[in-house]
């Protein structure tokens, strides 16, 4: 069940974000500084590496050394593919792939390896505190029945 997927990804607390630009601009970042500023310890990973904005960006989960219980892909769906193979591999079974990153073929695997995942949906719509333009999809997505019931969010 989705609400289910939803409420037990965001008690984690070691994420990383897949898909964060070397431009220190764009939705990765976002994400990155959101789940960072509200208690996730949180990691960066850009398959070239480097630095953005001084957020060093890991260019492969093998890259980090630190315990990850999940990721977050914000990635065109052959990349995300990839990432999930190696978080898989890495026994990371908690995936939230933002709109635009899954596919039949990745929901498929999650499915058959037992992997916690979240499709389609935007993670700073659940990530308290919900903000800005996040706060009125929010709303509007409860108002015409499309926000999946997660308790007190």
């Amino acid at each position: 069940m989705k609400s289910e997927s939803i409420k037990s990804f965001l008690k984690l607390k070691n994420i990383a974000v897949i898909g964060v630009s070397r431009s220190g601009k764009g939705f990765g970042v976002a994400v990155y500084n959101h789940l960072k500023a509200n208690g996730y310890t949180v990691f960066a990973v850009n398959r070239i590496g480097g630095f953005a904005n001084n957020i060093k960006l890991y260019n492969s989960l093998f890259e980090i050394d630190h315990p990850i219980d999940g990721i977050i892909t914000i990635v065109p769906p052959a990349a995300t593919e990839n990432v999930i193979q190696v978080a898989y591999d890495l026994n990371i079974k908690n995936v939230w792939m933002q709109q635009g990153s899954s596919s039949k073929n990745v929901i498929n695997f999650c499915k058959g390896k037992g992997i916690n995942f979240v499709s389609d949906e935007c993670i700073l719509m659940f990530a308290e505190p919900v903000k800005s333009i996040h706060k009125f999809h929010r709303w509007l997505n409860k108002i015409v029945g499309k926000y999946p019931k997660i308790g007190s969010t």
